[in-house]
């Protein structure tokens, strides 16, 4: 497959660009970075395009803003979709990523995409995630000689994050509408409220989609503190690697057991990036979670 290609303008004039983030906070979905560039030249154009933040907008609005925005020849947009297998996986291995910092590693993502591309990226705004100052200072080394402005509410002061805002949250939207389960379970689905942790028809559909070995769907970050009251009564599950493992406290090479306290689903005691598993010739839904037989009883 071919790389993408900066517009023409993008290319030859300084452009500006904003990032923002949708869907930070639920238990269920993708997290969605966005971005939107344009020429420096085009700002006062742009302020005039009703962007706004996404938050303040009804679904309607947001959805004819984004079809209005890709059909501009003047800008750019581009998206990071974090699915939430990715993000549990990465808060709870052995040496944890936290939400901050996968926010931080997708923006500059974003930003090294667009210049890869060749946009001529002169100045970037985005909504800060942590200490601000602290977060422009570690844009500002990693890509020197871009003017990095990071603001709280940015999406609320910038036309630019606006339309970031927006490009980020009907992302994530369509993503939801669209989701398709990999999970075969019968009785799934998608009335899950607004996916945050305090709303109560999302704390139902968590009720009901629970398994007591398999844990959640993949729509479900499992790495989220809401998750664990829901496996109390969850069934412990052992097996052992498939791969040998050199231990220095015996003779030769021993295959590892691991116990899964709670699944793995929520880290409690061991996690899940323990088993080493090939999954070979095994049903889809093992291999995605790396389950290995333990023991086959005739």
């Amino acid at each position: 497959m071919a790389a993408a290609v900066a517009p023409e303008w993008a290319t030859k004039e300084p452009c500006l660009m904003g990032i923002d983030e949708a869907g930070r906070g639920p238990v269920l979905g993708p997290m969605v970075y966005g971005c939107m560039y344009c020429a420096r030249s085009y700002q006062d154009t742009l302020a005039t395009l009703k962007f706004a933040d996404s938050k303040t907008l009804k679904e309607e609005q947001r959805e004819e803003l984004f079809e209005s925005l890709k059909d501009n020849s003047l800008i750019g947009w581009e998206v990071d979709v974090i699915c939430p297998k990715e993000l549990s996986a990465k808060m709870l291995k052995r040496s944890k990523v936290n939400l901050n910092e996968i926010s931080h590693k997708s923006a500059m993502g974003l930003v090294k995409r667009a210049l890869d591309m060749g946009v001529l990226l002169a100045e970037v705004y985005i909504d800060t995630v942590g200490d601000a100052e602290k977060y422009r200072i570690k844009l500002t080394e990693k890509f020197p000689g871009i003017k990095f402005v990071v603001a709280k509410k940015a999406d609320s002061l910038f036309p630019v994050v606006s339309g970031a805002s927006i490009v980020a949250k009907v992302t994530r939207d369509r993503a939801l509408r669209n989701w398709v389960f990999d999970e075969t379970a019968q009785n799934m689905h998608m009335n899950t409220g607004s996916g945050y942790p305090g709303d109560p028809a999302t704390k139902q559909w968590l009720e009901d989609h629970k398994h007591p070995i398999f844990g959640f769907p993949s729509l479900v970050r499992f790495s989220w503190g809401t998750c664990t009251p829901f496996f109390n009564d969850a069934i412990e599950v052992t097996w052992e690697s498939d791969e040998l493992e050199e231990d220095a406290g015996s003779n030769g090479s021993v295959k590892r057991q691991v116990k899964l306290s709670s699944l793995g689903f929520t880290g409690f005691k061991r996690k899940s990036e323990e088993i080493d598993s090939s999954g070979k010739g095994r049903c889809k839904f093992f291999q995605a979670r790396k389950l290995e037989l333990v023991k086959k009883f005739q």
